[in-house]
C-alpha cells in the first residue's frame, strides 16, 4: 500500500512532480511492483490526479472515502475489508524503494513464529552532523534486539560528552504491519508524545506495540523538498 496525499506541507504536489518523464508517485509505484514481493500493490489517495495517473498507467489505485491525518489511517481504511495478514506501507515519495530492504521487513514476520511482533520498519545509519540535527530527519533508538525504544526529530541519543561514540539511525518510512495492529491504530486516539513529535510510529509504542527495526544500507532519496527532487533527478541518471 502506497499512501499518497496531494497536499504536502513542505512541498505541495510533490508526488506529481516529473522525475525523468513520469510523476514521482508513478515511479514509486513501479519500484514497489518490480520487486515482485507482493500479491498486490495499490496507491491509496485523496487526489483525483494521482488516482488517474496510476490507473492510466494500468496500475491499481483506491480513493479514500474519508479525510485522514496520516498514512496508517489511510491504509487502514483501504484494507479493512481485505482478507490479508501483512500489509507493507511504502511512502509515495520514495521512488528509489529497493527489493532487499523490503525483503528484510517481510522476513521479520516469517521468523516470528509466536506472532509477537506487530510492526517491522527500516533504519539506516547516519553520520552527517547536519542530518542528525535536522528535524525533518526522524531518528530512532533501539534495544539490543533492535526493537524500537523511541522515535524523535531531535538527535537521539543526546551526546552529553562530545567524545562519546554514539550511533545514530535514521528511520526510513517503510512499515510492514500485522493487520490487527493497523486496525488498532485507526481506533486508538493520538496521545501527547505523537502529537508533540508529529511521528505516527510513536502511537504504536505508546500503546505497547512491538516494532522490530531492520538495518538497511540503502539510503535512497525521500522527496520532501524541491532540493530533494533535484538530487533525485541527478541520481536517476
Amino acid at each position: 500500500m502506497i499512501p499518497a496525499r496531494y497536499a504536502a506541507s513542505r512541498f505541495p504536489a510533490k508526488l506529481m512532480q516529473d522525475l525523468h518523464g513520469k510523476p514521482v508517485i508513478l515511479r514509486t509505484y513501479e519500484a514497489a511492483l518490480q520487486t515482485g514481493l507482493f500479491d498486490a500493490v495499490y496507491v491509496v489517495t485523496d487526489s483525483e490526479p494521482i488516482f488517474e495517473v496510476i490507473q492510466n498507467a494500468g496500475g491499481k489505485a483506491i480513493m479514500s472515502l474519508k479525510e485522514h491525518d496520516c498514512g496508517s489511517d489511510r491504509i487502514a481504511e483501504a484494507v479493512s475489508g481485505m482478507d490479508v495478514d501483512i500489509i507493507v506501507n511504502v511512502q509515495g515519495d520514495e521512488p528509489f524503494t529497493d527489493k532487499e530492504s523490503l525483503k528484510g521487513v517481510l522476513e521479520v514476520f516469517e521468523e516470528d513464529v509466536q506472532k509477537e511482533i506487530d510492526l517491522a520498519s527500516l533504519m539506516v545509519k547516519i553520520t552527517d552532523e547536519e542530518e542528525i540535527n535536522n528535524p525533518n530527519t526522524v531518528k530512532v533508538i533501539v534495544d539490543q534486539r533492535n526493537f524500537a525504544l523511541y522515535f524523535s526529530r531531535s538527535p537521539i541519543p543526546y551526546p552529553r560528552e562530545k567524545n562519546t561514540l554514539a550511533t545514530y539511525y535514521k528511520h526510513k518510512g517503510i512499515y510492514a504491519f500485522r493487520k490487527r495492529a493497523l486496525m488498532d491504530f485507526q481506533r486508538l486516539p493520538m496521545l501527547p508524545l505523537e502529537a508533540t513529535e508529529k511521528i505516527e510510529a510513536i502511537r504504536y509504542l505508546e500503546y505497547g506495540k512491538k516494532i522490530k527495526m531492520v538495518e538497511t544500507h540503502v539510503t535512497g532519496i525521500e522527496i520532501d523538498t524541491p532540493e530533494d527532487l533535484i538530487k533525485a533527478k541527478e541520481a536517476w541518471k
